[in-house]
């Protein structure tokens, strides 16, 4: 038995990076996944062909989860398709980093809204679903940074620490109801956007992190599996890091 063998499970994000490792490795565990995204039809296209090869359904929708009324009819789409919402990964985001003397108010406003916003939008979107089969796996991507802080994110800092709060308010509102709400606090993790830095200031990172070595997305994936699962039915409000112990 696959573990989320006849869930529905919904991957904000998904063409890249930790989304696409989320939806792939929901996929393998019987999964049908429903993604988002907002640029690239190749990517989205390929994926959604990898996908539907493992046997699930799948479908990518390209639109912006920022905006608060396509997220409403994205969702009612997908329940009169698919006919439930078992599992909802909050993964989309963005960063516009720099100083705060040099951050402009729509470098503030753009990561506020695609980061923060979108996990309102998509939650509020599903909330009636999952009330109303009475189960349902809502999980945040959050950051390390939002735990921590980091100078020259203030903007995705304030994003990501907005994520706790919300995720630990939706697990006090929705738990009678068996809704779980937990977030995942990834650190430093390997993805194409890395692959881009300095080598040697890479290194440097993982150096000082105590498992010595980056994270990969398939790390993070591995937690939100046991979170979208029933393995983890006893577990809400919870901020779980997956960061080789860099905040230990």
């Amino acid at each position: 038995m696959k573990l989320l063998e006849n869930k529905v499970a919904i991957v904000t994000g998904a063409t890249r990076g930790i989304g696409k490792g989320i939806a792939e490795l929901f996929a393998d565990q019987g999964a049908d996944v429903i993604f988002t995204y907002v640029s690239s039809d190749e990517k989205a296209k390929a994926l959604e062909h990898d996908l539907l090869a493992k046997g699930v359904r799948a479908r990518g929708y390209k639109f912006d989860v920022a905006d608060y009324k396509m997220c409403e009819t994205i969702v009612a789409d997908i329940v009169k398709e698919f006919e439930r919402i078992d599992i909802v990964v909050n993964n989309a985001g963005i960063t516009r980093d720099t100083l705060l003397m040099r951050m402009s108010e729509e470098q503030w406003d753009e990561v506020m809204t695609t980061n923060l916003k979108s996990v309102f939008n998509m939650t509020k979107a599903v909330q009636s679903t999952m009330l109303k089969q009475r189960s349902g796996s809502i999980i945040n991507m959050s950051s390390v940074v939002g735990v921590k802080g980091n100078a020259g994110q203030s903007n995705y800092a304030a994003s990501k620490a907005g994520i706790l709060g919300f995720t630990k308010s939706v697990a006090l509102e929705l738990g009678s109801r068996n809704i779980r709400s937990n977030a995942i606090a990834p650190g430093f993790i390997e993805t194409e956007m890395t692959g881009a830095l300095d080598e040697a200031m890479v290194q440097t990172w993982r150096d000082a992190i105590p498992l010595k070595r980056g994270g990969t997305a398939d790390d993070v994936a591995n937690l939100a599996l046991f979170l979208a699962s029933d393995m983890s039915a006893y577990i809400t409000g919870q901020v779980i890091n997956v960061d080789g112990g860099m905040l230990t």
